[in-house]
């Protein structure tokens, strides 16, 4: 359903060209952001009060052609069961519908999409796939994406050094919010493939989704919702709004956490924030329709209402009761209370007093 090899040479035929650096530059780069990436542990460790169980997932320092490997890697693992069931159904389908979904060309779509997003993503936790060097059992692997960290760092013009810690402390959360909840990894790809398998893969079915995309790329282009809203099924919906949730509750104490630790160990910390902010709501032209289009505007509305969940809890419950949203799935928010922080707050702290942060 999905030639792999195609999505993987279409994205690195259509991936832009990295800044242009010379060989020392490049090592120099390597080597600093592995070193903030160590620095960085104790620093969330001692913000966060979470502390990783068992052996650490290693920092890869990556360029993009590797980034998309991982990724597309990590499509394929996900997306297996689904694409078995649709498979399946397949072989009893005469007509030109599935014809339409031919494996070269979804993987070329598939390697079209990662081009765009993997020469704009600056690091990420992947928590589902071993590292090519992990042992038996061990998986997981944070990644930093160089030549994007250096691109950014250049069009905002600010420090070097100090904008390559915050990047890493940002990515370092997620690293330690999967290694030190042992669930959390299974919980997430559970609710994928939940996801995944709420997925009506009747030919007809198909087609009628494709049709609702179509009409409603307008409103999409316009900002009204994602192609996601448009295709997913209601128990896709219903599996989508959990997601959204655990998705903004991780991302939000990403930036919670950098922008908490910041002021400490990073002296431009304010002025990096403030030119991201500008950054991130600033695309414009064909890059903000692609970004309405692939759901990314959702996603840096994730980070919004993410870090107001955050903030409003520590601010009632101190830092220690906040960790009690690690406890199990049990307690993490609903997407209702990520827009109503003292309801999780009255559901998960009964006895705690309406304001007064916890000591």
């Amino acid at each position: 359903m999905i030639d792999w090899g195609v999505a993987r040479a279409t994205g690195k035929r259509l991936m832009p060209a990295p800044p242009r650096r010379t060989e020392i530059e490049i090592n120099q780069v390597v080597g600093q952001l592995r070193t903030l990436a160590l620095d960085s542990r104790a620093y969330v460790r001692d913000f966060t009060g979470m502390i990783p169980a068992g052996p650490e997932p290693p920092v890869l320092v990556v360029d993009r052609f590797r980034w998309l490997d991982v990724n597309v890697a990590s499509f394929s693992e996900l997306s297996a069961p689904l694409l078995e069931r649709m498979a399946e159904e397949r072989q009893g389908a005469t007509g030109a519908v599935m014809s339409a979904f031919g494996s070269r060309v979804t993987g070329a779509e598939l390697g079209a999409l990662l081009a765009f997003v993997g020469s704009k993503v600056l690091g990420q936790y992947e928590p589902f796939l071993p590292a090519a060097d992990a042992k038996e059992g061990e998986r997981g692997s944070l990644l930093l994406v160089a030549p994007n960290i250096v691109a950014v760092e250049r069009e905002l013009q600010v420090d070097p050094t100090d904008f390559r810690l915050w990047v890493c402390l940002h990515e370092e959360t997620h690293r330690t919010q999967f290694t030190a909840v042992p669930w959390l990894a299974d919980h997430v790809r559970g609710e994928i493939r939940e996801f995944l398998d709420a997925t009506d893969v009747d030919p007809a079915a198909m087609l009628r989704q494709i049709g609702r995309a179509v009409q409603g790329l307008g409103d999409v282009a316009r900002g009204q919702g994602s192609v996601l809203d448009l295709v997913a099924t209601p128990d896709q919906k219903t599996a989508l709004d959990r997601i959204t949730a655990v998705m903004s509750l991780l991302e939000g104490h990403a930036d919670f956490v950098m922008d908490g630790v910041g002021p400490e160990v990073i002296p431009s910390v304010g002025e990096i924030r403030s030119a991201f902010q500008r950054r991130r709501e600033s695309a414009s032209g064909l890059d903000a329709l692609l970004r309405r289009l692939l759901g990314l505007e959702a996603k840096l509305k994730q980070y919004a209402d993410g870090v107001k969940f955050v903030s409003a809890v520590v601010d009632a419950v101190g830092m220690a009761g906040f960790n009690k949203v690690w406890d199990s799935p049990a307690t993490l928010p609903s997407l209702a209370e990520l827009h109503d922080p003292a309801a999780w707050v009255a559901r998960v702290h009964p006895a705690a007093p309406a304001s007064a942060p916890a000591p």
